[in-house]
C-alpha cells in the first residue's frame, strides 16, 4: 500500500475536527474507557441511518483522468487524477454487496492521522449496493454532484448522499486529490499533503467538479469514462439527465460549488453546507441561478466573505441555519460522533464540543430532508412547502434574512 505523506496545516479541516474530539475526551481516547481492553475485544461496527426514500440505492467508482490538467505533484507525464463515486436508485440490489462508508486503506490513514489509530472501529456500511442495475424508468435521473472539505474525503455525506439517490437522484461525489482519503484501483491510498503547489484551492475544487460534469455528460451519451474502462452497472449509460444537473458541498466543498457554478452554467442549481466562501481570486460576478446555504458557524452575521457571496445572488436564494449547529453539523458527524462518544465514555458536554448542541437525531433528519426539497424544487419543479419558511417538524431550522 503506496500513501503520499500528511503533512498537518491549521486550516478548518476534518482532520483538526477529530482533533478536537480526542481533546474533549481529555485527549487520552482509550484511556477514558472503563474497560479498554472489553472495547478492543469487540470491534464496534458504526452504523449510518438508513435512507428514507422508496428505492434501494446502487453505487459504483470510477477512475477519472483530467488529460487537460497537467499534474505536476506527480511529475511529467501525469495529469489530474480523481476517484469518483455514482450513487443512484437500483433494482435487484439482494445480490450485490454493500459498499463501505471508506475503503479499507482509506480508512486505516483516515483514523491514524486523527489520533483513533487504537481505537477498534469498523466503519459503517452504506446502503448503496455496488454494481447493482440501475432503476430505470421513463425519465433520465437528475444529477448531483458532491465536493468534500478540506483534509476530508467523498463519503463523508453519505448520510446526505444515499438519501438523494434513494429518492431517485444519480449523485456523484469526488476525492479531490491531494487534499482527500482515498484509494485508486491499484492499492495506491492517497492522504492530504500540505504542500504550496497543490492543487487544494476551492478553484481547483470547482475546476474537479467541472471535469466530472463533463464525466457524466459522457455516461450520459453511453460512453464510459473510466480510465481502466471496468465494467459499469447495467443500465448506468444513457440513463443521467446532462439537463439537469445541481451540485453541493461542504465547507470548502461548499466554496467550490459556488465558484463552479459562477463559471459552468451547467450547474442549474447549488447548495452550500458551511462554505466560507473565501474564494482566490475574489469573487466578481453575480449568479443568477438557485443557491442554497445552510450555515452553521460561517455566517452572513460574522464573516464578510460569506456575505458578499450572498450579496452577489441574483437568483432564487436561501440561507438557513440550524440553532446548535456546529460547523460538522451537516454531515456523517451527527451519526457517528455518539456512537464514538459512547465507545469512549464521553460526557454530553464533551461530544456537544465536537459536533454542537443541535440534537444529533434531528440534524440527521434536518440533512436528509432540506437537501431534498431544494434540489427537488429547482431540477424537478416539484411543488413543495418546506423551503418556504419555518416547519413545526424542524423547530431549530431559522431561516435567516
Amino acid at each position: 500500500m503506496t500513501t503520499t505523506p500528511f503533512i498537518g496545516r491549521t486550516s478548518m479541516t476534518r482532520r483538526s475536527v477529530l482533533g478536537a474530539a480526542l481533546a474533549a475526551g481529555a485527549a487520552v481516547p482509550l484511556a477514558a474507557v472503563a474497560d479498554p481492553a472489553t472495547a478492543r475485544s469487540a470491534a464496534t461496527r458504526l452504523v449510518l441511518p438508513v435512507p428514507t426514500g422508496p428505492y434501494p440505492v446502487g453505487t459504483v467508482s470510477l477512475h477519472l483522468v483530467d488529460r487537460s490538467r497537467p499534474d505536476g505533484i506527480a511529475g511529467p507525464g501525469h495529469f489530474r487524477e480523481l476517484m469518483a463515486t455514482v450513487w443512484y436508485p437500483a433494482r435487484g440490489v439482494q445480490q450485490y454487496p454493500v459498499a463501505p462508508w471508506m475503503p479499507a486503506g482509506a480508512l486505516q490513514a483516515f483514523l491514524a492521522d486523527a489520533g483513533f489509530g487504537d481505537l477498534p472501529l469498523l466503519g459503517p456500511a452504506s446502503a448503496g449496493h455496488v454494481g447493482a442495475p440501475v432503476r430505470r424508468s421513463g425519465r433520465r435521473l437528475p444529477v448531483v454532484v458532491f465536493s468534500h472539505g478540506a483534509h476530508s474525503h467523498q463519503g463523508d455525506h453519505t448520510v446526505m448522499v444515499q438519501e438523494l439517490a434513494s429518492h431517485g437522484y444519480a449523485v456523484v461525489t469526488v476525492a479531490h486529490q491531494y487534499d482527500t482519503y482515498t484509494e485508486f484501483p491499484d492499492g495506491r491510498v492517497a492522504v492530504p499533503v500540505d504542500d504550496a503547489g497543490a492543487p487544494t484551492l476551492p478553484g481547483d475544487f470547482a475546476a474537479d467538479l467541472r471535469f466530472v460534469l463533463g464525466c457524466v455528460e459522457q455516461l450520459a451519451a453511453g460512453r464510459n469514462p473510466d480510465v481502466g474502462h471496468r465494467e459499469l452497472p447495467a443500465g448506468l449509460l444513457g440513463s443521467l439527465d446532462p439537463q439537469r444537473m445541481g451540485a453541493l458541498g461542504w465547507s470548502k466543498g461548499g466554496t467550490a460549488t459556488a465558484c463552479a457554478m459562477l463559471a459552468d452554467e451547467r450547474i442549474r442549481a447549488g447548495l452550500s453546507l458551511d462554505g466560507p466562501m473565501l474564494m482566490k481570486p475574489p469573487l466578481t460576478g453575480d449568479l443568477d441561478r438557485p443557491f442554497m446555504m445552510m450555515s452553521a458557524e460561517f455566517t452572513r452575521a460574522t464573516d464578510p466573505a460569506v456575505a458578499a457571496f450572498w450579496s452577489h445572488l441574483r437568483g432564487w436564494r436561501l440561507d438557513i441555519r440550524a440553532q446548535g449547529a456546529a460547523h460538522v453539523s451537516y454531515g456523517d458527524n451527527e451519526a457517528l460522533f455518539p456512537q464514538v462518544a459512547k465507545l469512549l465514555g464521553w460526557s454530553e458536554q464533551q461530544l456537544q464540543k465536537v459536533i454542537g448542541t443541535l440534537d444529533p437525531g434531528q440534524a440527521v433528519r434536518i440533512q436528509q430532508a432540506y437537501p431534498l426539497a431544494f434540489f427537488d424544487k429547482h431540477l424537478r419543479h416539484c411543488r413543495g412547502r418546506l423551503l418556504d419558511g419555518p416547519s413545526p417538524a424542524f423547530p431549530a431550522v431559522t431561516f435567516l434574512p
